[in-house]
């Protein structure tokens, strides 16, 4: 077996053996709309999809089809248009987006000008008349123009490929303040890119742009190009194709029997895997009236590469590709709105509701703070595809969620960072947090978090100040991905534990604990003290306060059942268990429990 990952060629994919969940049964309903939107999170095979309707309706690859798509869904009943096109691909991920707006203008008019070479080039070589098609390096409209004036003067129209057509731009708005004027430079009044997509917009109208094909992240650069261009019909949030981009659970079980097949594992491997793949990966739902949550396609391959040619998982679950979406994150943590939103979603049963996702956003929204209310920041965070949909509430509003346990990871990294700026402090914390599942001792990071995260807490008068604070606190220090599956709010009959920690199946070798923790806070004005009193008190003086203690007796009796479904369940376990209360934001209580 041979896995495509950072392969995008859908040529080369299907003609040279490689692993490929056959989507062109999608071509036909493609095909029902001649320009569209298809909105993605990044790392999730828009790129293919665009290789595939370029290898399937280039004419110059004609000869070639039987070889590419013989073997696929398409090929056994292709479609009248099938290589009836000149391709024209336009990438704008290699439009560098530094510099002035002046600068901007002249990367993408160079992206463009060199498209429209091998564009001609291509094609002489294969044989076909066209004119010559003039190029200024100083306009590319112009350019654009002249070949639209040349294939004019051939039988075949231009099927138009723009991939990330908003990367540049989103780019350019991670910097918003400082990039605001730059930014409206390129997409307002006669700026480059609403001038681009109005010259596009009109050769479609003379048909020689038959047919626009758009990937992109997010709606930010349509929203403001609009004018410009008005024509794409939106596909992202069409149940038919929900599944366009992506894995199902079925196909990730029928790739994961191969390799326990080949690796000589018992049939009970698949099982394992499959769930390890569906904690870490499954959770994305891009429309509603489906009803299958689907896997992240470059996630997959990263994993289903590693156990392959290892037969065995690999160490660390997130692939890097994907750790550069914690910049979307790191932006929204600097809206004064979106650092509380942040906090919330590190729990993993947290939902979020709004009453409907922002299908556009223009500079104006991305550059006023003001207009940044929770729609926007929910809306902005599900098109980067950090969170995704859950269905609906009995009153209709839309429920999203985090999909699944790499990208809380993410958030449980940024909160940390945002919390704890300082590393050395960070480091403290950490090395504290190791202590709980290396030696079963919680009280150095009963220490840290008492010592240095209640000061933020303080000094940031959080309104989340209960038991969501305190659990906020250990989760982001505790949390490995490595060696645990973290599962924040896991649920056991019903009910749900505060924090469970189980070492992952293929890392049970390693010399550390399973963790259980029940977590409970105590108001002072609920134990009748001051913060002056509640410092100068002992751990042994801390117990015997009447509400504290009635707090740790009822989490008591919670980590006990709990712990004894776990160990049913799993059978094997290590387990630590812990109740631990605060005190305002003053002190930390423990009881370490048999």
């Amino acid at each position: 077996m041979k896995f495509p990952y950072g392969v995008s060629d859908f040529k080369k994919i299907n003609t040279q053996g490689y692993f490929y969940c056959d989507r062109t049964n999608k071509i036909p309903l493609l095909e029902q709309s001649d320009s569209q939107l298809f909105i993605r999170p990044r790392r999730f095979g828009k790129s293919l999809v665009l290789s595939m309707l370029e290898n399937y309706y280039d004419v110059a690859k004609k000869d070639e089809f039987e070889a590419i798509f013989g073997n696929l869904k398409i090929g056994k009943n292709p479609t009248d248009l099938r290589n009836s096109y000149f391709i024209l691909k336009l990438d704008f991920s290699c439009v560098d987006p530094t510099g002035s707006a002046k600068e901007v203008k002249k990367a993408l008019f160079n992206h463009i000008n060199g498209c429209i070479e091998e564009f001609y080039a291509f094609y002489k070589y294969k044989g076909y008349e066209l004119p010559q098609i003039k190029v200024n390096f100083d306009d590319a409209l112009y350019s654009l123009k002249s070949l639209v004036s040349a294939v004019r003067m051939t039988p075949y129209p231009v099927y138009l490929l723009i991939d990330e057509y908003d990367n540049f731009a989103n780019t350019i708005m991670m910097g918003v303040q400082s990039t605001g004027k730059r930014y409206e430079a390129l997409v307002h009044d006669e700026g480059i890119l609403r001038t681009l997509f109005k010259a596009i917009k009109s050769s479609t109208s003379g048909s020689m742009f038959d047919r626009v094909f758009i990937t992109g992240v997010s709606p930010v650069v349509l929203s403001d190009i609009t004018s410009g261009y008005n024509i794409a019909k939106n596909i992202y949030f069409h149940p038919k194709f929900n599944d366009l981009c992506g894995f199902s659970e079925n196909e990730v079980r029928k790739v994961i029997e191969q390799i326990v097949a080949e690796c000589n594992f018992g049939t009970e491997k698949t099982d394992e895997a499959l769930t390890l793949m569906k904690t870490y990966y499954n959770g994305y739902l891009f429309a509603f009236g489906s009803d299958e949550y689907i896997y992240n396609p470059t996630l997959c391959l990263y994993f289903f590469e590693q156990f392959h040619e290892m037969c065995s998982y690999p160490r660390e679950m997130l692939d890097d590709n994907l750790a550069t979406d914690e910049s979307k994150l790191e932006y929204i943590a600097q809206l004064s709105k979106g650092r509380d939103l942040l906090v919330n979603l590190t729990q993993k049963a947290h939902e979020i509701v709004i009453s409907k996702i922002s299908k556009r956003f223009g500079i104006k929204e991305m550059l006023s703070d003001n207009s940044k209310d929770n729609t926007f920041l929910v809306s902005f965070l599900y098109y980067f595809g950090v969170l995704t949909l859950a269905g609906e509430t009995d009153d209709l509003k839309v429920k999203l969620k985090v999909p699944n346990m790499v990208i809380q990871s993410l958030y449980v990294g940024r909160v940390q960072q945002m919390l704890l700026p300082d590393p050395g402090i960070r480091d403290d914390g950490k090395l504290a947090a190791e202590k709980v599942y290396q030696k079963g001792d919680i009280k150095p990071l009963c220490d840290f978090v008492e010592n240095s995260y209640f000061t933020v807490f303080k000094n940031r008068d959080y309104r989340w100040a209960n038991e969501l604070t305190l659990k906020t606190a250990f989760l982001t220090l505790l949390y490995n991905d490595i060696i645990y599956i973290m599962d924040s709010e896991k649920e056991i009959d019903r009910r749900y534990a505060d924090l469970t920690m189980i070492i992952r199946p293929d890392k049970r070798y390693g010399k550390v604990f399973d963790v259980l923790i029940e977590f409970k806070f105590v108001k002072l004005k609920d134990a009748g003290m001051s913060a002056d009193q509640a410092k100068k008190l002992s751990q042994d003086e801390l117990k015997k306060i009447p509400e504290i203690a009635k707090q740790i007796k009822n989490g008591e009796k919670q980590v006990q059942e709990y712990g004894n479904k776990l160990e049913r369940k799993y059978g094997n376990l290590r387990l630590q268990k812990f109740v631990v209360v605060a005190l305002g934001f003053e002190r930390v209580s423990f009881k370490k429990l048999d």
